[in-house]
């Protein structure tokens, strides 16, 4: 009987441990996901202020960012430069990032 527990507690231990790590895997794999759309609307933002692209930057940034599911929060250009911030949920939790993008310095 004291064996059957034991293997039971143990195996309650390992799925928990098991689930936990596919939840953090999940979240990691979430939050690149959503660092790469919002780089990927920060560009867009940018190449339409610099004139590689037709339209209004934050538009076209929350167009992008709709497509791909995910929630354009803030969207500011400094001349060439755009700065996007962009959210999705992720369970009960949501992921947030935020991207830079525009014409190399000198």
């Amino acid at each position: 009987m004291a064996g059957l527990a034991l293997s039971v507690g143990a195996l309650a231990v390992v799925t928990t441990l098991a689930l936990g790590c596919a939840a953090a895997g999940a979240a990691s794999s979430r939050a690149v996901w959503v660092s790469g759309v919002a780089d990927a609307a920060a560009l867009a933002a940018a190449d339409v202020a610099s004139g590689l692209a037709t339209g209004i930057p934050c538009e076209r940034a929350a167009e992008l960012a709709a497509r791909s599911g995910v929630h354009l929060e803030t969207c500011e250009m400094a001349d060439a430069v755009a700065t996007v911030s962009v959210w999705s949920p992720f369970g009960p939790l949501s992921v947030r990032a935020q991207a830079r993008a525009g014409p190399p310095a000198l």
